[in-house]
């Protein structure tokens, strides 16, 4: 398309937007967005995918604030979490399970940073102390531990498409351990460490979960970290922002095996798209494309890369959506989408949420 690289799918999803009684919640698994209301004693929970024909409605008793929701892959079994201690689960094979059941994290001292489904009836609690491994019982109305690692944990980063989990460990947060999941077992991948410039270790400025994702690429898993501070160079002057590719390894730490070079500084998001990574950069409105398979300068360790063309802006959305006016009536509005805003939550591997506009879109 000419002047620009892609565009945001012609029909989006929508869903309610962020309120005082209305929480929404991303579920990176099925790709749901959930939208949690408190009505009249009770939560309501609207459940709305990429299909239009998956739109789920129900409720659960209000008994605590939700941090957390996500339904298993099958879409039988619902976990909340409510505390840092527990997770609640709700089965939904025949309507929904008035008997609800709950897992404790093991460690008394240990609170539940976040968990993700890895199988259809297997789940990973992460906690501040590391992380446990459950096989979930629906018949039986319980879950029974498979394994449970232990490791300071500062954040996590899931891919669920690979079932691999990166925590963060260290003060700098730069230590990564890496599990990847499959039916009844985990694996521990070999921990790696990712540089950090100078500058970062000097103002004791780690590495952060918001610059680090999982990607696939090529059928290579790779962690991708946006280094983001400004550096000098002793023969080029200064260096923008750059986004590292490190390859995931079974028997060996990670490599760091590419640079991608953005030439700009300001805040950026990833995605990849048909195995090419596209980066988005808010204050420039455009996009860069980079293609890894090219082969960049290889300086005999490590391949560097510049966009494959000049940076575009994505094209502009504008959707067209159904609105009821005050007397039932049904009229056709039209949204300009504010490209490039910071409402924007991007996640893996081509989701776009503007989380004001109340719009999930896909690239």
């Amino acid at each position: 398309m000419s002047g620009h690289y892609v565009q945001l799918c012609p029909n989006p999803l929508r869903f309610e937007p962020v309120i005082k009684d209305n929480s929404v919640f991303f579920d990176e698994g099925n790709r749901q967005v959930f939208s949690v209301t408190s009505v009249e004693g009770k939560t309501r929970v609207v459940v709305r995918g990429p299909d239009v024909k998956s739109l789920i409605i129900f409720n659960i008793p209000a008994v605590g604030h939700i941090m957390s929701i996500k339904f298993s892959y099958d879409r039988k079994i619902l976990a909340i979490q409510r505390s840092l201690k527990v997770v609640e689960f709700i089965n939904f094979a025949d309507g929904i399970d008035s008997q609800q059941y709950s897992q404790t994290c093991k460690s008394k001292s240990a609170h539940v940073i976040g968990f993700n489904w890895t199988n259809l009836n297997e789940i990973v609690f992460i906690t501040n102390q590391g992380l446990e491994f459950y096989q979930v019982l629906p018949e039986k109305h319980s879950l029974k531990m498979i394994k449970n690692y232990s490791v300071q944990v500062n954040w996590f980063v899931f891919l669920p498409e690979s079932a691999v989990l990166l925590l963060s460990s260290s003060g700098l947060g730069n230590v990564i351990h890496p599990y990847h999941f499959r039916a009844g077992s985990v694996m521990r991948l070999p921990k790696f460490e990712v540089d950090l410039p100078a500058a970062s270790k000097a103002q004791k400025t780690g590495l952060l979960e918001r610059d680090v994702t999982l990607a696939n690429i090529d059928g290579q898993l790779y962690v991708v970290i946006l280094r983001n501070q400004q550096r000098s160079s002793p023969t080029t002057g200064p260096v923008g922002a750059e986004i590292v590719l490190y390859q995931l390894q079974r028997d060996i730490p990670a490599k760091k095996v590419a640079v991608l070079q953005l030439n700009m500084i300001g805040r950026f998001a990833v995605n990849v798209v048909d195995n090419l990574v596209i980066v988005h950069h808010q204050a420039s409105k455009t996009s860069m494309l980079f293609d890894v398979r090219l082969g960049g300068d290889f300086d005999g360790q490590i391949s560097y890369f510049q966009p494959v063309l000049a940076p575009l802006p994505l094209e502009q959305a504008v959707f067209e959506l159904e609105e009821k006016d005050s007397t039932g009536a049904v009229r056709k509005k039209k949204i300009v989408c504010d490209m490039y805003s910071q409402n924007w939550i991007v996640f893996q591997p081509n989701i776009i949420i503007d989380a004001k506009l109340a719009v999930y879109g896909r690239l």
